[in-house]
């Protein structure tokens, strides 16, 4: 169960799909349950069920329904993987629970930041509260960074483990810059030998992408912004007049290319619950500069991989990119240090120990009422 799939492209989404590679290619059976929003009929031979759905913000939100344990029902499955669960999921884990199936929630999204940053007050402890019922109601659940473990212990939240998430180290590496493709778009953002400051993620306001404004007037630099979404003219706003080029939602070989076109990376939002474009910039060999916050904290080793900056501080921000574009030696240095760094982050490595947590809550003896359908497990 995910409350994102396709065609939305997102974290969510990218590692829904990298675990239903995963299961596809060791021999395991799946289905995908999401909400309705034009998802393909099938996913690497997995059968795709849409529920009803309401949009907000362009997003498909899952809405309560009948179809949902039906679905769980008649596939008799051994273990619910529940991604991201808010409302969808909060209906999919009590499914579960009805018929016996223990569950694997997958915490990503931060929704009481996001209530938080929109000034929601009572709300934010009200959205909690409901993160907390929807995640006691898992037979487990994964958590991606010791900030994101900190923040659910501290709201009582029980049975945590971690599980991060992987990274392609072939389709984003180092030698993509030689590809013929890499040096055209390198040569289009950095006509004069500009260092290129990249981006790349969702445009929204979570994302805090105008701090990239902080950047204005350093010399020699150009920014290169890859995602859209719904603050794209508020971004082309505060950086108006800048040297900066949109690029656009780009993937497969367009998105590897693009980071190869980069120098370094930089990372503006402070409710990343992980930060996966930080371990793709790693991959790449780029050194990383990002908030003291969230994910990102678990992902940088200050000052040999890449820098931390106080968020709150902007001449920090300023300091530390200005230090990177002034000295290519120790960008180099800091890139190297970052593929480094994620060597061992495959997706086969991270969704093996995945199919370890399943296995783990499968064999674990559950409590089942007596008017729950005892269901067989493998």
């Amino acid at each position: 169960m995910t409350e994102s799939f396709l065609p939305t492209v997102n974290g969510v989404t990218n590692s829904v799909c990298k675990v239903l590679d995963h299961l596809a290619e060791t021999g395991h059976e799946a289905i995908v349950i999401c909400p309705s929003a034009g998802a393909p009929s099938h996913y690497r031979g997995f059968p795709v069920f849409e529920v009803p759905a309401a949009r907000y913000r362009s997003f498909p939100v899952g809405l309560p329904n009948l179809l949902l344990q039906r679905l769980l029902a008649e596939f008799d499955p051994d273990v619910l993987h529940a991604a991201s669960p808010f409302f969808l999921g909060a209906q999919a884990i009590a499914a579960a629970n009805r018929l016996g199936v223990p569950s694997v929630a997958i915490f990503q999204t931060d929704m009481a930041g996001y209530a938080r940053r929109n000034h929601f007050g009572p709300a934010t402890r009200l959205t909690w509260k409901f993160v907390k019922w929807v995640h006691e109601g898992a037979s487990l659940t994964l958590v991606p960074s010791s900030a994101s473990m900190d923040d659910l212990q501290g709201y009582g939240v029980p049975r945590l483990k971690h599980w991060a998430r992987g990274v392609d180290l072939d389709a984003f590496h180092p030698n993509n810059r030689h590809r013929a493709g890499a040096a055209a778009l390198r040569e289009r953002l950095s006509p004069d030998g500009e260092v290129v400051v990249g981006y790349v993620g969702r445009l929204a306001p979570e994302k805090q992408v105008e701090r990239l404004a902080e950047l204005r007037g350093l010399p020699g630099i150009r920014l290169a912004i890859v995602g859209d979404g719904p603050s794209r003219a508020s971004i082309e706003r505060a950086t108006e007049g800048m040297p900066v080029t949109f690029l656009g939602r780009l993937g497969g070989d367009a998105l590897s290319e693009a980071y190869a076109s980069f120098d370094l990376f930089v990372h503006t939002g402070t409710e990343e619950t992980f930060g996966q474009t930080l371990q793709e910039a790693h991959a790449a060999g780029l050194p990383v500069v990002a908030p003291r916050a969230g994910g990102p904290i678990d992902l940088i080793d200050d000052g040999v991989n890449g820098y931390l900056y106080d968020p709150a501080d902007p001449a920090e921000l300023r300091q530390l990119v200005d230090d990177l574009v002034a000295s290519e030696t120790l960008r180099l240095r800091f890139g190297e240090a970052g593929r480094r760094t994620v060597l061992g982050r495959t997706w086969t490595n991270v969704c093996g120990e995945l199919v370890k947590h399943y296995e783990s809550v499968i064999s674990t003896p559950r409590l089942v009422l007596p008017a729950q359908r005892r269901v067989r497990l493998s």
